[in-house]
């Protein structure tokens, strides 16, 4: 193949066939490289380019090599931290090389075996100490000094397995307070030692006594206050309860014809008292008895021995009744606020008798029965007439007086007739 010339040169002037055919026989050049080594004397100062760069492709050794990439710098690998402990060394430590489990072989659930408390403490005590590093702690200041609670023994697992053994406790936190503390004893206690601390332990008898007394205070005053719940508020619960149940009965016997005046069983309602002014209707049973009678919420006819009273229907004579003051009903709670002129009116089965509040005695003996007499003492009254004596506890809740109220019949009216003006209004 025969190299073609260039019909310019380097500055644009066209070649001279002369002048080409000065530089000899041009197959001359046809040898590889030749050519171009030949061109290479020829190179002009002002025109040549740099060695390497010149603008003709004929004059161009090769391609172009790419300029040289720095070489990448390999990445140092960081240290990775490592766990301070490796299990399966605990394990060859403890437990020596085992055989292939039944679950490695087979894919099964086999049982793991326990686990051991005193390395469990080790593991816990040391990874405190890993987590929260004793900064005062300098281990080559005093290297033959024993190794403290808290703090890396020397000499690695075995001997702080030993020092475990010896009584020492890793897992304890150094701190000045629980190394000043009997606690944090290294030792352990002795029997004797143990046995004076749970007497140590044990209240004195004298906090034994005094708790003891400080329980039965507690339950007498739980109790006293279950009593007076009792008294202020559940029994006139009941009361009220079987003083209404009386009533109606009463009512009923009446509307059948039954319940004539005459003689009456102990306990036995006969008659209603109406106290308008403080609105209170109680069946009159016969006698005072506390259990069958006043403890019932009824009212208690004297009708036994010195006490006595005849009945309301009597042409002469003081009908006395008697009733709680405070607690079973409390049916004279108030009798205190009757005034003179207020109506008191006794109901019977075929009659109503209408009395007027005369007098009160506000304080005499329980002993004092000339009030239920025919002519009461400091009733007012002066002769015999129709009475009727409402007798009661004084001071209230207590039953160490009686108080005395005395009222004087102004009017008998039978059933037929309808109820008296005292009830109506």
């Amino acid at each position: 193949m025969t190299a073609l010339r260039p019909e310019r040169d380097s500055s644009g002037v066209p070649y001279d066939d002369e002048q080409y055919a000065s530089y000899g026989d041009p197959g001359a050049f046809e040898q590889p490289g030749a050519f171009e080594a030949a061109v290479d004397h020829l190179a002009d100062p002002l025109t040549d380019p740099l060695p390497g760069q010149h603008p003709s492709p004929w004059f161009r050794s090769g391609p172009a090599e790419p300029p040289p990439q720095p070489e990448p710098q390999p990445v140092p690998e960081q240290p990775q931290e490592q766990e301070w402990y490796d299990p399966e060394g605990y394990a060859r430590d403890w437990y020596g090389v085992r055989e292939p489990t039944y679950e490695q072989l087979y894919g099964g659930y086999a049982p793991q075996p326990p686990a051991d408390d005193e390395t469990v403490g080790l593991r816990t005590a040391d990874t405190r100490r890993i987590a929260e590093p004793d900064e005062s702690y300098e281990p080559d200041r005093e290297p033959d000094r024993e190794p403290e609670q808290g703090r890396p023994t020397e000499g690695g697992r075995a001997a702080r397995r030993k020092a475990a053994k010896k009584g020492a406790s890793p897992a304890a936190p150094a701190s000045p307070t629980a190394s000043a503390s009997p606690t944090s004893s290294a030792a352990p206690l002795s029997r004797v030692e143990a046995r004076r601390a749970e007497r140590a332990r044990r209240p004195s008898p004298g906090a034994v006594v005094s708790r003891g007394i400080g329980e039965l205070f507690i339950t007498v005053g739980v109790l006293m206050l279950l009593f007076v719940t009792y008294q202020l508020w559940w029994t006139n619960i009941r009361a009220h309860q079987q003083a209404n149940g009386a009533a109606s009965d009463l009512q009923e016997r009446w509307a059948k014809g039954k319940g004539k005046p005459g003689a009456f069983e102990p306990g036995q309602g006969f008659a209603l008292l109406h106290i308008p002014r403080l609105d209170v209707v109680v069946p009159i049973a016969e006698g005072i008895d506390k259990s069958k009678v006043l403890d019932r919420g009824m009212v208690g006819h004297y009708n036994e021995g010195r006490t006595k009273t005849p009945m309301p229907e009597a042409k002469k004579g003081n009908f006395g009744v008697a009733g709680h003051r405070n607690t079973h009903g409390e049916p004279f709670r108030y009798i205190n606020q009757l005034e003179p002129g207020d109506p008191i009116v006794v109901e019977t089965q075929d009659k109503y008798f209408v009395y007027k509040m005369a007098s009160i005695l506000p304080q005499t003996q329980p002993s004092n029965t000339s009030v239920i007499g025919p002519v009461p003492p400091g009733s007012g009254f002066t002769k015999e007439g129709r009475y009727i004596t409402l007798t009661t506890c004084t001071p209230e809740f207590t039953s160490k007086y009686r108080m005395i109220v005395w009222g004087k019949m102004v009017e008998e009216r039978p059933r037929s007739e309808g109820k008296p003006s005292a009830l109506v209004n």
